[in-house]
């Protein structure tokens, strides 16, 4: 008599892409390190792929080390001579390796993508539209939801568009500034001073910089063009800083919200604001209140909007969306991040743990929410 071994269903395969060509590379690293620790190794079968500055895939490592802030030092990957790409074969989506002068060897096949990617070529609707092309099922926003909230002024229009309140602000292209400086200068002072100057498109606080007389601008501006040619320059807002993590619901569910958090710059920290170094490298500048101490009422009502943003622009999956809350009890939308960090210590993981979804649930969720996703139009 013979027994019937029980079936076994194989691991779910994911290729977790980090990196990019981005000036937020290491920021990306850092991110993919948090999830490959994290990750359900016996429910998911992991492929991290890095993508070198110079845009090259290639395979990576999966030692978390290599990709964690290690005494400040930014991690990088570095470009290799074998290349990956991601092929449709037979059906599949096959990971195929190359090498100058080699046959391309088949990686086989995976099942969803895990885009890690933040700033320009990754977070901004490229990769997406790589993976729409070939019917790859992936994590978060879609091609025209993650262009809109990595541009920092179409972003504005489309929240306007929605009912939200937005701050005073100006868009600047490259042209205007070329042509006439002068009068990018009078509409800037027209904003008040201080003032944020910003490149539109990018995030991790890249090239801001607070700026409180004119004579301080000029550097500014070019200090922002080093990362982007557009740039917003925003008036400055008092008010507290309020987040908002957002989850894509189930099926037809709407989206659902986390508890809102606040972040506060610790007492000599030295951080006019919450830039790069203060959110990455010096660890201790921030601390991050969850649930922030707000009236009930007030609760309801960034929760609400926090949905009504994730929905007007078109998100899926994730996204973490920032407020300024006022003293007069005003809500004013400052943006959208569709890609936000996401290592254990980052602010959406963190609203999501004091709200009840662990790190590695949270990680489970996004990928089944990526595999039941429609591909195509939807």
């Amino acid at each position: 008599m013979t027994t019937d071994s029980p079936a076994t269903t194989a691991p779910i395969r994911v290729a977790i892409l980090f990196g990019g060509r981005s000036s937020e590379h290491a920021v990306s690293c850092v991110t993919a390190a948090g999830v490959l620790g994290a990750i359900d190794r016996e429910k998911y079968d992991v492929v991290p792929i890095g993508i070198a500055k110079n845009g090259q895939w290639v395979l990576a490592g999966e030692e978390i080390e290599g990709w964690s802030l290690k005494n400040g030092a930014l991690p990088e990957v570095a470009a290799g001579g074998q290349s990956v790409s991601l092929a449709h074969l037979g059906g599949g989506h096959q990971l195929v390796v190359s090498e100058a002068a080699q046959v391309p060897q088949e990686l086989g096949a995976v099942d969803v993508v895990f885009p890690l990617l933040h700033g320009p070529w990754g977070e901004d609707g490229t990769i997406q539209g790589l993976l729409e092309l070939s019917d790859t099922r992936y994590v978060g926003a879609g091609v025209l939801a993650s262009a809109i909230g990595m541009d920092k002024h179409f972003m504005k229009v489309v929240f306007e568009a929605a009912g939200l309140a937005v701050g005073p602000y100006i868009s600047v292209t490259d042209r205007e500034w070329t042509v006439d400086p002068a009068k990018v200068r009078g509409r800037v002072e027209a904003l008040g001073f201080p003032v944020f100057v910003k490149p539109a498109r990018a995030g991790s606080s890249m090239g801001i910089s607070k700026v409180d007389s004119l004579d301080e601008l000029d550097a500014a501006i070019a200090e922002a063009r080093e990362h982007d040619l557009k740039l917003v320059i925003e008036a400055g807002i008092v008010g507290r800083e309020i987040e908002i993590a957002v989850l894509e619901g189930r099926g037809s569910d709407a989206p659902r919200v986390s508890l809102p958090g606040e972040i506060a710059m610790v007492d000599g920290a030295h951080h006019a604001f919450y830039d790069f170094e203060a959110k990455y490298v010096q660890g201790n500048a921030v601390h991050l209140s969850c649930p922030a101490d707000m009236p009930e009422a007030d609760v309801a009502r960034i929760q609400e909007q926090a949905a009504l943003a994730f929905d007007a622009v078109g998100a899926e999956g994730l996204s973490r969306v920032d407020f300024f809350y006022t003293a007069a009890g005003e809500l004013i939308i400052n943006e959208i991040n569709t890609m936000p960090g996401f290592t254990p210590s980052s602010m959406y993981p963190q609203m999501w743990a004091a709200t009840g979804l662990s790190y590695p649930e949270l990680i489970d969720e996004l990928l089944q929410l990526a595999l039941t996703r429609k591909v195509g139009l939807r």
